[in-house]
């Protein structure tokens, strides 16, 4: 059965959970002291066999603060039922006595959570009492039989209870969505009528979208399910935060719904895909920022009258998917090279897919003091449909009338670099200092400017205290000062030091990316800032490659 697998891990792992499971068929609750010695082959380190019974006690368990309780409402850090979930992994379908489910976990002794998978089986002892026996991996590659399992489950989901299983696909707490994998659902006619990913593409026909290299990936989906029943589609597609499309795979298959059937599936980024060469040298952050301070001393000069210099493609501010748009301070987009058709639209409260208010942002950073700064969110490049990342610079400028305006620029899809992490510091650091504890909502806010793509501002305490942490909100109020890194660096004592003898300063450590399992390089800038008699360390870092 684990010859399915890609990887020995997860075929070790699987045959690890198979053999416990009959021994707890043959032997009973007599097997459980025998996975309980340490050292053995089933407990070594992160990997151990656990036990559960269906109404979620957990009978067995490295952990003695878990073991003997009823762990049923036990959550990851965005809330998944982890004992719910793996219950019903090996419950959920009378068919299918054994299953996956991935959620974010720390290793025995760990502090960070990390992607794990587990893989469990239910399994009838000779006593006649039912027990869910599993072991996990802690791992962030995908296998292809996670997602073939996925789509199965989901399809399953579909026939038997029709479109009342939509909203199981979007509910990030289900275990539908692990990591950046979900389930979509096509109608025949290519109508999207579940996508989790970019929920405002459902209701639209979809059928002739190309990948990044015009590949029509949705009409292959249906020609797969229609000669085969179900398969694999492979198509070039940018990851979340990145400008060059890796090759992105699709398990897809047919479900009956009804008097007729949807096609049903799930794309995966593998381990070790394929990217395509780059198109070419985007602008920095540092180019782009000087390319609006040029342009606003244009617009302070000619006013409305250098419109339609703007407008000419090929020009210095208008190339390839980099143009401009100029906005009234009370919300209105008066000018748009783009798109201007689109102007004379009051979008005070335009908001990205995810709910980030990108209106408010433009208008709070243009009318800040500094009249300048950058925001995050998600929005399609031209022409397109899909919501991509697309950072953007604004200034504020008066024109020759007297009347100021709003203008800016922005990259798709650019790669965080120290001009944006310190910009996005300076901001939180102010915003602090000027409000104290009463700026912590907004930097928690994942649809705020302070969190975006893989980036989030912090803030501790002088003595190690934990104040903000969007991406762990559980580590909040929790001392770290002897916290080491994953090559035993103490850095949060370095981040603090620095920044109070500095003022402000790069620290380096390794770290894990959040929702990752690879080590990466970690580059964090941070910042001193003073709110009456209290004093705060923020701070905001970049990954990057060795």
């Amino acid at each position: 059965m684990s010859d399915q697998y890609q990887y020995e891990e997860t075929r070790e792992l699987v045959d690890l959970v198979n053999e416990a499971s009959e021994l707890v068929r043959s032997k009973g609750e007599a097997a459980f002291d025998d996975f309980r010695i340490a050292g053995s082959r089933w407990r070594q380190e992160e990997t151990y066999i656990f036990v559960l019974d269906p109404g979620g006690n957990m009978l067995l368990h490295p952990d003695p603060a878990l073991e003997g309780k009823n762990e049923l409402d036990l959550k990851d850090l965005n809330g998944k039922p982890i004992i719910r979930g793996l219950i019903d992994a090996a419950m959920a379908l009378p068919d299918k006595p054994e299953g996956w489910y991935h959620y974010q976990w720390p290793v025995p002794g760990g502090l960070l959570p990390r992607w794990k998978s587990s893989y469990v089986r239910l399994v009838t002892a000779p006593s006649g009492n039912r027990y869910v026996v599993g072991s996990g991996l802690y791992n962030d590659r995908m296998e292809r039989t996670f997602v073939v399992h996925a789509v199965k489950d989901a399809v399953g989901q579909i026939e038997k209870r029709g479109t009342a299983a939509f909203p199981l696909f979007h509910d990030p707490t289900g275990p539908f969505i692990a990591k950046d994998a979900y389930i979509f659902v096509f109608d025949r006619n290519g109508i999207d009528l579940v996508n989790p990913g970019f929920p405002n593409l459902e209701g639209r026909n979809l059928m002739d979208l190309k990948d990044a290299h015009g590949k029509q990936l949705v009409r292959e989906m249906f020609e797969v399910v229609q000669a085969s029943g179900s398969g694999w589609v492979d198509y070039m597609w940018p990851k979340p935060g990145e400008s060059v499309a890796t090759q992105k795979s699709a398990y897809v298959s047919r479900a009956r719904m009804g008097g007729q059937w949807v096609l049903v599936g799930c794309g995966v980024y593998l381990a070790d895909a394929p990217k395509a060469a780059p198109a070419g040298r985007k602008m920095t952050a540092a180019e782009l920022t000087a390319l609006v301070r040029d342009a606003a001393a244009v617009f302070e000069k000619n006013g409305e009258q250098a419109y339609p210099e703007f407008r000419q493609q090929g020009s210095k501010w208008f190339r390839d998917d980099t143009y401009f748009f100029v906005w009234a301070m009370d919300g209105t987009r008066v000018f748009h090279a783009a798109n201007p058709a689109g102007e004379g639209q009051n979008l005070r409260g335009m908001k990205d897919t995810v709910g980030r208010p990108i209106g408010r942002m433009i208008l709070n950073t243009g009318g800040s003091p500094s009249g300048e700064g950058w925001i995050h969110y998600l929005y399609p490049e031209p022409g397109d449909i899909f919501p991509t990342w697309k950072s953007t610079f604004v200034k504020r400028v008066t024109f020759p009338s007297g009347i100021e305006h709003i203008v800016g620029c922005g990259i798709y899809n650019m790669q965080m670099d120290r001009a944006f992490i310190e910009d996005v510091v300076g901001h939180a650091a102010s915003l602090v200092a000027g409000q104290g504890k009463d700026a912590f909502g907004l930097l928690r806010d994942r649809t705020g400017p302070f969190v975006f793509m893989d980036t989030y501002v912090f803030v501790i305490a002088p003595d190690g205290t934990e104040m903000v942490n969007p991406a762990f909100p559980g580590f909040e109020g929790k001392n770290f000062i002897d916290l080491k890194d994953l090559n035993g660096k103490p850095a949060i004592r370095e981040e603090i030091d620095a920044a109070m003898n500095k003022g402000s300063a790069w620290v380096d450590m390794y770290w894990y990316k959040p929702g990752h399992n690879t080590p990466a390089r970690k580059q964090t800038f941070v910042r001193k800032t003073q709110f009456g008699q209290d004093t705060y360390i923020v701070g905001s870092g970049i990954y990057t490659e060795d």
